[in-house]
């Protein structure tokens, strides 16, 4: 299982990496699709829309349920993965990589802050699996 140092978490299973322009790339954590199973539709939201923070914003569905996503912080979708249109599986193929779902131009770029290192969303994942 992996937990890139260079992301933020939500005890949600959701990651965000701050990108250079200050925008928030948002996908979920490679544990959350490792429970999912295997995805078959992800409900991309399209550009304009508003998130706010530990609120959800859209649902991954696969083979064994359907799965809410919150976002991480507040703001507005400014990107979509319309990748995951015609190909939701990257998801579990690449949750860190083509497997995002949404670019957001966050309010406030300090609620990331608030969010978990890789270091403790990796104690929180080990305590909730024992």
């Amino acid at each position: 299982m992996e937990f890139p140092e260079d992301l933020k978490y939500t005890k949600e299973h959701e990651w965000a990496r701050l990108e250079g322009d200050g925008r928030v790339r948002i996908g979920i954590t490679d544990y959350a699709q490792d429970a999912l199973g295997d995805v078959v539709y992800v409900d991309v939201p399209e550009a304009g829309t508003a998130v706010a923070a530990s609120q959800p914003f859209t649902e991954v569905e696969s083979t064994k349920s359907v799965s809410d996503v919150y976002s991480p912080v507040t703001g507005t979708i400014v990107e979509r993965n319309a990748l995951l249109d015609e190909h939701p599986e990257l998801v579990n193929d690449a949750p860190y990589g083509d497997g995002w779902i949404v670019v957001v131009q966050p309010a406030d770029p300090a609620e990331l802050e608030a969010l978990l290192d890789a270091a403790a969303y990796r104690g929180f994942v080990e305590q909730v699996e024992s």
